[in-house]
């Protein structure tokens, strides 16, 4: 579990799952405590809350279905029981890698795992299944050397010094813009010889993009991030807070606020306003299938609920 985020509901389907299974797939899947449905069904935004997770551009989950009805299996690398996948070992388990989608992440993702989060429980392996050439998943103290990157690298945390997304991406060209002068006021002899309206051209774009290039995200329950967020390897990095999104995870943490998202849901909404305000572009629904898995669970436990009557 564990970083901040809101979710979304996906397509609707007709899960197949006998009534009398209903309590143990709750228990199986993570009961959620605190799980907010609204009652009221005559407007749209009473509508958008219940089904948070509606709208989104998902391949299709007739997969997963699938799946549920065949029931846990073993997996193949540790021989767990696992539905879906082995959040042990990120790997996908009664699913075949072609019939899950994948997608390619404008920067690199590093999650650092506090080594007390229940692996069941965690959303980070979600992201390691939906991109797995761009994101990696560290258990602390296993974290990476990010010393002399802070100008591209940025944490994903809140905090009293954590900034917006727009903050976020004007101190980044900052600091690399005073990179850039540093460096020029050496001499290279090795630089390679451009014509004048190239090297202007270059200069141009280096001042109208985010040098943005890794995110560290922390995947933990929030009473444990203590240890990890004062880790003095991560001190030097810029924090960024998700401020306006709320989370929809089925295990919402009583006593915080609902801006604190599930480690999906942080990925999520953090590449999407990044898309927008970072790289100026319309959001089509480029990094929607990171919630795939998130919105079925999301749909599957909900269904399961109103089934034993606690929805």
């Amino acid at each position: 579990m564990a970083s901040k985020s809101d979710i979304i509901t996906t397509a609707d389907g007709n899960l197949s799952r006998p009534k009398e299974d209903s309590g143990a797939l709750v228990k199986e899947l993570g009961s959620p405590e605190s799980l907010k449905v609204s009652t009221c069904d005559s407007s749209f935004k009473n509508e958008q809350e219940e089904r948070p997770l509606q709208g989104l551009k998902l391949a299709s989950h007739e997969v997963l279905e699938k799946a549920q009805l065949t029931g846990r299996l073993k997996c193949s690398k540790c021989s767990g029981s696992r539905m879906f996948y082995c959040y042990t070992c990120f790997s996908l388990v009664g699913v075949t890698p072609q019939e899950i989608p994948t997608i390619k992440l404008p920067v690199k993702i590093d999650i650092i795992k506090h080594p007390n989060e229940t692996d069941g429980k965690s959303t980070a392996v979600h992201a390691k299944l939906i991109a797995p050439d761009d994101v990696t998943i560290y258990t602390y103290p296993c974290i990476p050397e990010y010393e002399g990157e802070k100008h591209n690298v940025v944490l994903v945390f809140p905090g009293p010094g954590s900034v917006t997304m727009e903050e976020m991406s004007k101190q980044l060209l900052e600091t690399s813009q005073k990179r850039t002068v540093c460096s020029l006021k050496e001499p290279c002899p090795k630089r390679v010889k451009v014509d004048e309206s190239t090297d202007t051209q270059s200069a141009e774009d280096q001042q109208s993009t985010c040098p943005l290039q890794r995110v560290v995200f922390i995947d933990s329950t929030w009473n444990q991030t203590n240890k990890i967020i004062t880790d003095e390897r991560l001190q030097a990095l810029l924090q960024v807070e998700l401020k306006t999104r709320k989370t929809c995870f089925w295990r919402h943490q009583k006593g915080s606020p609902d801006t604190y998202l599930a480690t999906i849901e942080a990925i999520y909404y953090f590449l999407k306003d990044y898309h927008v305000q970072c790289l100026s572009q319309q959001y089509q629904g480029e990094y929607d299938n990171l919630l795939f898995f998130y919105s079925y669970l999301h749909q599957l436990i909900n269904k399961a609920k109103h089934s034993a009557g606690k929805l």
